[in-house]
């Protein structure tokens, strides 16, 4: 039996199993694979990472914080993987180890039409935002990095041919962009159920740069932040009538090239949406 799983820490809130489950059962392969959650500090990730390969397991998705020490071990690894300097998918074979990326994939896979020729402002500069930047740039997208920490905006966006957007105590116009991509942790904790439904979302928006008039009916706003409730990003940008992604559709659709790529099958991705969102 082909054995799948995802590695983070921690790593029991994780959506996939679930999803990956509904979809093996969808294509009448429930018997043949399986997909668990495995968590792994980072101090026993190498040691951990070989086991599964010693155990027989066919490959692994991986979460925070393990997406560098996933590229820095495997044998091999895609262009995009190489370029974003992240992996999230691990796929294992007689060949060794080899290392992908589908967070790019995810990202585009969940908008809402295309993006190229259009602007982006890009909100992060981390590991996440590292793969949307390069997903959008080879698109075509006209992307612009923000950061809360100025340096590491610049050096991103130099890295992938981007721009770093200088609000200082201003905020983004909102005829500056098309499409807004939160790849902060801004909205966390209010995503796990931390925050009273009541409160205005825009008070838990200021470390961003947004304004009350950031955000329109013009705007596709995607927050890659996601939980039991809606982060405080999606319920502002609904209120300004944006056309809003949420972060358990990017996942869906990161998890569908997972599955595509493991399995040579295309996924159902309904099932693994609905399966996600019921978890």
């Amino acid at each position: 039996m082909p054995r799948l799983a995802v590695l983070g820490h921690p790593v029991a809130h994780s959506r996939s199993p679930a999803m990956h489950a509904a979809a093996f059962q969808a294509l009448g392969i429930g018997d043949e694979w399986s997909y668990e959650a495995i968590d792994v500090r980072p101090d026993e990730f190498e040691s951990r990472l070989r086991a599964l390969v010693s155990e027989g397991y066919g490959g692994a998705n991986v979460t925070v914080p393990h997406k560098l020490a996933a590229l820095a071990l495997a044998d091999s690894a895609s262009p995009a993987a190489r370029a974003i300097g992240a992996a999230n998918m691990l796929t294992f074979s007689d060949r060794g180890v080899a290392a992908d990326n589908t967070d790019a994939p995810g990202l585009l896979g969940a908008l809402p039409g295309g993006v190229a020729g259009k602007r982006a402002v890009v909100l992060g500069a981390g590991g996440a935002a590292r793969a949307c930047v390069w997903a959008l740039v080879h698109t075509g997208t006209e992307v612009g990095v923000w950061n809360r920490t100025r340096p590491r905006a610049a050096t991103l966006a130099a890295e992938f041919g981007a721009e770093v957007i200088d609000t200082e105590d201003q905020s983004l116009g909102a005829d500056t962009y098309d499409l807004l991509v939160n790849a902060t942790t801004v909205g966390l904790d209010a995503a796990a159920g931390t925050r009273s439904e009541s409160r205005d979302p825009r008070s838990d928006l200021k470390p961003l740069p947004l304004g009350a008039d950031s955000v329109s009916a013009r705007h596709v706003v995607v927050d890659l932040v996601y939980g039991s409730s809606e982060t405080p990003l999606s319920a502002f940008a609904r209120q300004r009538g944006a056309d809003v992604v949420d972060g358990l559709e990017v996942l869906v659709h990161q998890g569908a090239a997972s599955f595509r790529l493991w399995t040579g099958l295309d996924p159902p991705i309904d099932v693994m949406r609905d399966a996600a969102r019921k978890t």
